[in-house]
């Protein structure tokens, strides 16, 4: 990744454009805020590409920049050159948070019965866990995703610094979800990087604790070059007091705020400002859900933004960068998070729509022998992951954390399934039980009727 090349200034094109009376109308005829295809292109990408008739590339940025600023909006808060960050919504970015507004809002029901009964905590957990797992990993965690998702259904203490970063990720999203309904504070922010950094800092006196004028902390690429130096520490305790107005709706903006820009502007903000000397992305983003469901946005729940990122993490950096070299303008940032946050939910109702088929064929095989309405969706979820995961070791305590429920409704739903008839064979180990998964699961359905 390198950085990106700052544009030109326009002041050197005023006099020439006015002088020109020519020149001036091809301008201003070419000026728009995005390109022919709907695109907000940064200068380091419509340098290269081919400009209106009569215009250089210089000449097209100049008339792309005048169209953006009659229709930018100014925030309250200040980038490192003392500007205010400012950004615009253009049709492209509107039309994703009018599509947002109708598939992941609070106000808005969702088609799905599964999200609407005894299966909606099974699906919360899941997800949960899928941003936990992709957030570390963006950030350099190498534990595969498997043995991370096992490590926390089971409650497996954590082997590793990589392990222990997926773990804290997962019991920030809880603490979040848990503080939808109150107001940020600069205490809450620190309790998040509390959280996610927990046994994972060589200098564990920096948990918890904003960066000193003595931490060297520079954003830098897998070359070592420097791509980005944050404020300076001293700014960070009246930063962290501006962003929390900001996430609290109690700024001075003189416009409204779109829920979902201020959620997506918040994680801006906090990377930007980088209080911490680490875990500064996973605390962003964190906050980030904190305030997509303190908006309603409840499918927030049920989505991984980090999975999405971490598809095409280099357009994730760019998006900051570009942000930061063309005057403090968040909308290559905010272009660029609507569209991941539009994929997430996208893949979420796929996933949901794999889930009730599998679902209704499960049905389908248990109907047949009769059985239909003797099990709940948690029980004919094992029944379908057995059926296909013969030998599979099933425990109480992993149930009850994939499902999000009472250790006494998690035993109850094993033990149903391994009585008579046995679907699930019972084998004591030690005090505790383990059910397993028979290599003649079928048959043993067939004798059910």
């Amino acid at each position: 990744m390198k950085i990106p090349m700052t544009p030109p200034n326009d002041s050197g094109y005023i006099d020439k454009f006015l002088s020109d009376k020519e020149k001036f109308r091809l301008v201003m005829r070419n000026s728009s805020s995005v390109d022919a295809s709907g695109r907000y292109l940064h200068w380091e990408k419509l340098r290269y590409l081919e400009p209106p008739e009569g215009l250089t590339n210089e000449e097209w940025w100049v008339a792309t920049k005048w169209a953006r600023d009659r229709i930018q909006k100014t925030l309250s808060l200040r980038g490192l050159d003392g500007r205010s960050f400012k950004y615009s919504v253009p049709d492209s970015i509107q039309e994703k948070l009018h599509w947002l507004d109708k598939n992941a809002s609070g106000s808005i029901s969702i088609d799905q019965p599964l999200l609407n009964g005894q299966m909606r905590n099974t699906y919360v957990v899941s997800s949960l866990i899928e941003e936990s797992i992709r957030s570390s990993q963006l950030e350099g965690a190498t534990t595969t995703r498997r043995v991370a998702k096992k490590m926390i259904q089971q409650g497996r203490t954590p082997h590793d610094k990589n392990e222990q970063m997926i773990l804290n990720n997962y019991r920030a999203m809880i603490f979040v979800k848990e503080l939808k309904n109150e107001k940020m504070t600069p205490e809450i922010i620190r309790e998040i990087h509390r959280i996610v950094t927990l046994k994972t800092l060589d200098d564990e006196s920096k948990i918890g604790n904003y960066r000193t004028e003595d931490d060297k902390v520079h954003v830098v690429d897998e070359t070592g070059e420097v791509l980005f130096s944050p404020p300076n520490a001293s700014e960070i305790e009246s930063r962290i007091f501006e962003i929390c107005k900001f996430s609290n709706c109690e700024t001075t903006e003189n416009h409204f705020v779109h829920p979902v820009l201020r959620s997506i502007i918040l994680h801006f903000l906090i990377s930007y400002a980088h209080p911490f000397v680490d875990g500064n992305g996973r605390t962003a983003r964190a906050l980030f859900y904190w305030s997509m469901l303190r908006h309603e946005y409840w499918l927030a729940e049920f989505i991984s933004i980090s999975k999405i990122l971490k598809q095409a993490p280099a357009q994730y950096g760019y998006s900051f960068l570009y942000a930061e070299t063309d005057d403090n303008d968040l909308t290559y940032f905010i272009d660029h998070e609507t569209l991941v946050i539009q994929k997430a939910v996208e893949e979420f109702y796929r996933y949901m729509q794999k889930q009730l088929q599998d679902i209704e064929k499960t049905n389908e095989v248990l109907s047949e022998h009769d059985v239909k309405g003797r099990y709940n969706l948690r029980q004919y979820s094992i029944i379908k992951h057995a059926i296909r995961h013969p030998g599979y070791v099933y425990s109480i305590g992993e149930h009850k954390t994939i499902h999000g429920i009472a250790y006494d409704t998690a035993r109850k739903d094993l033990l149903g399934l391994a009585q008579t008839p046995e679907i699930l064979i019972k084998v004591k180990d030690g005090k505790a039980y383990h059910f397993l998964s028979p290599s003649d699961i079928n048959s043993r359905i067939e004798k059910m009727k």
